[in-house]
């Protein structure tokens, strides 16, 4: 029977944490996806194999039965393991204790490894079978952060199948999302397993997003920090006029009300911007405009 290291897999240590796990499976994903890899015929068999070493090292339980029987488990803790799935299921047998005249044997269908279906999904040979959940599928979708920000449908296959969906304005760089399902099939009848999806919002804007809130930060010249006027910000959805204090200064901040990021699944929700003035001292000064700035200097101290 096969084994397989996982961790080799993953090219992570076996005391490798939870999010190191995570990385490793993300990268790999991305390089090795089928779609990505149309001329490499072993692109299939390798993503399979990360898709199955994810699985199983990002659980805990599936990972510590994974730790402990590693390359030294034994047919009989097979057995055993299939026994109490029959038992369970109320089955009973003659002959050998898995029902039936025949060995307990495992199958191929499923197109993954013999360790891993002997510890977490195998099926009888005669009497009856013991149904199996799919195994499920994990996949990430990079966004642009604009495209975050709006309503609209995004296209990508999955196992050979191309699967729509809608992503809700106001998702999350990070936020995960389950399809029911969409899995891979599930064993002697068993349901389908599901789809995890991943959002990776890449920030292509001038914002800083926080939760929420966008954040910016906007140059404003001497003269208009000094006297005031009207500056024009850019905000997600173009550009909005704002007026300009008087002796605005360096580091002032302001709210725009309403321009921020949506609020995910609440329509007409939204946070705020939050401007924060940058103040552009004059270069290359000609000798008229320091003779005025100089003249205003001595006119200060007077007062």
């Amino acid at each position: 029977m096969e084994y397989i290291d996982y961790y080799k897999i993953l090219g992570v240590d076996k005391n490798a944490s939870a999010e190191e796990i995570k990385k490793a499976y993300r990268k790999l994903a991305r390089k090795h996806h089928p779609d990505l890899n149309p001329n490499n015929p072993e692109a299939s068999k390798l993503f399979q194999q990360i898709n199955e070493a994810n699985e199983v090292l990002s659980d805990p339980e599936n990972r510590k039965k994974y730790d402990q029987y590693g390359k030294d488990w034994k047919h009989a803790e097979q057995f055993e393991q299939a026994k109490k799935h029959q038992q369970a299921s109320g089955a009973r047998g003659q002959g050998n204790p898995f029902g039936g005249g025949e060995y307990y044997t495992y199958g191929d269908e499923s197109g993954y490894s013999d360790f891993f279906e002997s510890i977490f999904g195998n099926r009888a040979g005669g009497g009856r079978q013991t149904r199996f959940k799919g195994q499920d599928f994990r996949a990430s979708v990079e966004l642009n952060l604009t495209d975050a920000a709006k309503t609209h449908q995004q296209t990508f296959t999955v196992n050979g199948k191309n699967i729509r969906i809608t992503v809700p304005a106001g998702i999350e760089n990070g936020q995960e999302i389950k399809l029911a399902g969409y899995g891979a099939p599930g064993m002697n009848g068993g349901p389908n397993g599901d789809l995890y999806i991943t959002f990776e919002i890449k920030n292509n804007t001038s914002f800083t997003r926080k939760g929420n809130d966008l954040h910016a930060t906007v140059p404003l010249d001497l003269y208009k920090a000094l006297l005031g006027g009207e500056e024009f910000i850019d905000t997600l959805d173009g550009k909005v006029k704002m007026k300009v204090a008087p002796e605005t200064q360096n580091g002032t901040k302001v709210r725009l009300k309403g321009k921020g990021f949506p609020v995910y699944k609440k329509e007409g929700q939204f946070g705020d911007l939050y401007v924060t003035y940058q103040i552009q001292l004059p270069t290359n000064l000609s000798a008229k405009e320091k003779e005025l700035i100089e003249q205003l200097a001595r006119e200060r101290k007077t007062n």
